[in-house]
């Protein structure tokens, strides 16, 4: 039978992948209706992928409502599931996108009563598309009976993640909880990787865990990344780097900020900039956002723009600034602004995560381009632990238009406090174009909003 749940991702306004996992060996099938054609797949279910399957979807009409069934043989037990295929490029149609990022992670994980509660407030959005930003497991943290903030927990059967078999645990973990079953059962997914999906501030350097239960030499990143692509459907695997259109005026260009990145610890300087995406992908950006024409040109980073990251310091920086030491990866950000502001790319908005708390910025980074402005709507967590932190770097000339936190993490004491603060993001963008983003906490209830007319 299913056994936790279904997803479809990566949907185009011509293709989608439909995701389940069954408890055992057999077939899954995938039964499709609500739109022409109606198509009938099959693929079988092994256990070197932990029982899932992924089954690709093409030939689909854009702009509809489908609904599917999923029936794994032996046993035909099914599960159903329905999504929105995006409208054609040249369509001007509303979108509804929500987003987040940081789940189960500081021993914050699935309450005994409410399970990840934000992730009903999110179904009842009505998204047309849910982006996972990242840190969607924390493979590196435990889940005990008792939370952080006092409340019972549904505690988890593992630890730190130094195999396939516990790699793979910690996403059972997650994706049992029946909200989160829900919200990805009603609209289609974008799943993003960063760094707990592996270990903390990994790259493909530094990605080895320094002392137990970690043997000593396993390179962990190979193992997170089968462990990610067995859980999520990516179109384009094993390459995590993509853009997906959603109408005339919306295209996401989604980062992987973590498989070619250089050490955090290299300094980083306009003459030898560091890398945080590798040549391949940066001149994929480059090009994918030059021959685009959508209104809202939406970068799905990871790590934050502005915001320092990277725990301990002594290990360098793990976002795109710099602030107080020339770790960062903020030359090459420069470059892509740069190139942006140059080639009359406008209208660029950045959702990213990673830091839990969440802070909107505008950016005007090139004092020759006045008029050339940045937002970034940084959102999190989802269900973990709280950190705000005030530090800015200013590079890029930042106005902070909002900050959603508390004076400090001890200011949080119990899981109703908790929950005030975890947050997600949502754009609307209208058949007209403008678009309007918000932050919302696990009430629903929206604690910022910003209206933004592409004209201006």
């Amino acid at each position: 039978m299913p056994s936790h749940g279904v997803v479809v991702g990566d949907a185009t306004p011509r293709s989608a992948v439909v995701w389940a996992r069954a408890d055992g060996a057999g077939t899954l099938r995938v039964e499709l209706s609500g739109g022409p054609p109606r198509w009938i797949k099959q693929v079988p279910v092994v256990a070197e992928d932990d029982w899932t399957g992924r089954v690709r979807l093409n030939g689909l009409a854009p702009a509809t409502r489908y609904s599917y069934r999923v029936r794994f043989s032996p046993g035909g037990r099914t599960a159903s599931g329905s999504f929105r295929t995006p409208p054609g490029e040249t369509t001007a149609a509303s979108v509804r996108l929500a987003f987040g990022g940081d789940v189960a992670g500081q021993n914050v994980c699935r309450d005994a009563t409410e399970g990840f509660p934000i992730m009903d407030t999110i179904r009842a959005w009505r998204p047309d598309v849910f982006v996972g930003l990242g840190d969607m497991i924390y493979a590196d943290n435990a889940c005990a009976a008792t939370g952080l903030y006092g409340n019972a927990q549904l505690p988890g059967d593992f630890g730190p993640a130094t195999d396939l078999a516990s790699f793979w645990a910690h996403w059972r973990y997650n994706r049992a909880d029946r909200a989160s079953r829900r919200l990805l059962a009603s609209t289609s997914y974008v799943g993003v990787w960063d760094d707990h999906e592996v270990i903390n501030d990994f790259g493909p350097l530094t990605d080895v865990g320094s002392a137990p239960p970690y043997p000593p030499g396993l390179h962990l990143l190979p193992i997170g990344l089968q462990a990610f692509l067995d859980y999520t459907p990516v179109a384009s695997a094993p390459r995590l780097y993509r853009s997906l259109r959603w109408g005339r005026h919306l295209e996401l260009f989604v980062l992987d900020t973590r498989s070619h990145r250089d050490a955090n610890t290299a300094m980083d300087s306009p003459q030898q900039p560091k890398t945080m995406l590798g040549q391949e992908q940066l001149a994929w950006l480059e090009r994918a956002l030059a021959r685009s024409d959508a209104t809202w040109k939406v970068i799905v980073s990871s790590v934050p723009m502005s915001i320092p990251t990277g725990f301990p310091t002594t290990n360098g920086r793990d976002g795109w600034a710099n602030f107080d030491q020339a770790t960062g990866f903020e030359n090459e950000l420069l470059h892509i602004l740069r190139f942006m502001a140059e080639n009359g790319i406008d209208n660029p908005v950045w959702i990213t995560t990673d830091v839990h708390f969440a802070e909107v910025f505008r950016y005007r980074p090139f004092p020759d381009r006045p008029n050339f402005a940045v937002h970034e709507i940084a959102t999190g967590p989802l269900n973990a632990g709280i950190f705000p932190n005030r530090n800015v770097d200013t590079t890029l000339n930042p106005e902070v238009l909002f900050f959603h936190g508390p004076d400090t993490p001890a200011a949080v004491t119990n899981w109703d406090q908790a929950k005030h603060w975890f947050n997600f993001g949502t754009l609307e963008v209208g058949a007209r174009g403008a678009l309007t983003a918000k932050v919302y906490n696990t009430a629903g209830a929206p604690q910022f909003s910003l209206e933004l007319d592409p004209r201006e």
